[in-house]
């Protein structure tokens, strides 16, 4: 691989911008509480009229009114097209996030990282939202914006094709915390199709008020394993891009060229006199696992298992 093809992503979480901090700005002045507690008391489900569903969300061009990939499109809240929605099943965990039809893995990847840190995780979505009591059509998330975090609402309709959702969806087809939180991300910024093709570093710093790092690689890179580990440790989101010129593609070895993965840990191995170190990465496609060294169907780790069974 030729030098300065391989990208790594920190994003260095701000203390300072936690939760101790002046409370989060409503977006478009809509205040959550507010807005349920007027639909609980009407008996309405919460209808957002400054993110209609419909073609001007999806987007302009590629999921534009007249475009092919638009047609067909419904637009149902979670109990629509599903027996017992949850906003969340069990705990939110890196397995959950799986991309769908929109091309924002660098979106999925960083909420895959961000699910590794539930005090992060619960910045950005609040505890508390579900679809039993209280049950009101809406939802809201906290994102970085221009220096602050704001508070962004959405109602539940879904963009939905023959029955499944369009775009992000998770692994446990009942919980919903992930697409919803696409449509906060795609109404702050205008549309599904906005999403389309961005960078991860944007997604760490909305996410986390952070400062972020792009460290283009080269076959040995000093120093480096040992910042992943640290950056790792103290919370930070880490992601990496093997960089392509001519998009997307799989190699020999499981890896696609031009995609963003979430970096999950980090690993020092002991094989005979020999150390070992290891990255583990996730893909948020939810498939397309690495089959080189080290992988599944690899044999380095066997004499490890070996060892392991004997002691």
């Amino acid at each position: 691989m030729a030098c300065g093809s391989r990208r790594v992503t920190i994003q260095l979480v701000d203390e300072e911008a936690g939760p101790g901090t002046r409370g989060p700005k409503p977006f478009r002045g809509q205040r959550y509480e507010a807005i349920r507690a007027a639909c609980l008391d009407e008996g309405i489900l919460f209808c957002d009229p400054y993110f209609p569903a419909g073609p001007d969300a999806l987007g302009y061009d590629e999921l534009g009114p007249d475009s092919e990939k638009a047609k067909g499109v419904e637009w149902l809240r979670p109990h629509e097209f599903c027996a017992e929605p949850q906003f969340i099943c069990e705990d939110m965990s890196r397995t959950d996030v799986c991309q769908g039809r929109l091309g924002n893995c660098w979106f999925l990847a960083a909420a895959a990282s961000l699910t590794l840190y539930p005090r992060l995780l619960c910045r950005v979505v609040p505890p508390g939202q579900g679809f039993q009591g209280g049950y009101a059509g809406v939802f809201h998330f906290q994102l970085w914006q221009f220096g602050r975090w704001v508070d962004v609402v959405v109602d539940d309709r879904l963009p939905v094709r023959d029955g499944k959702l369009m775009f992000v969806r998770s692994d446990q087809r009942n919980e919903f915390w992930a697409p919803l939180l696409e449509k906060a991300y795609a109404k702050l910024h205008g549309s599904y199709e906005v999403m389309r093709g961005g960078h991860m570093n944007e997604a760490f710093v909305d996410f986390t008020g952070g400062v972020g790092e792009v460290l283009y690689l080269r076959r040995d890179t000093p120093g480096l394993f040992s910042a992943l580990r640290h950056a790792l440790a103290k919370e930070s989101l880490v992601g990496a891009t093997a960089l392509s010129d001519r998009g997307e593609y799989r190699t020999e070895d499981g890896l696609v060229k031009g995609h963003a993965y979430s970096v999950t840990g980090t690993y020092k191995v002991s094989l005979g006199f020999t150390k070992v170190r290891l990255l583990r990465l996730r893909n948020p496609w939810g498939r397309v696992e690495w089959t080189g060294a080290w992988s599944d169907r690899g044999n380095e780790a066997v004499p490890l298992l070996e060892e392991a069974s004997l002691s």
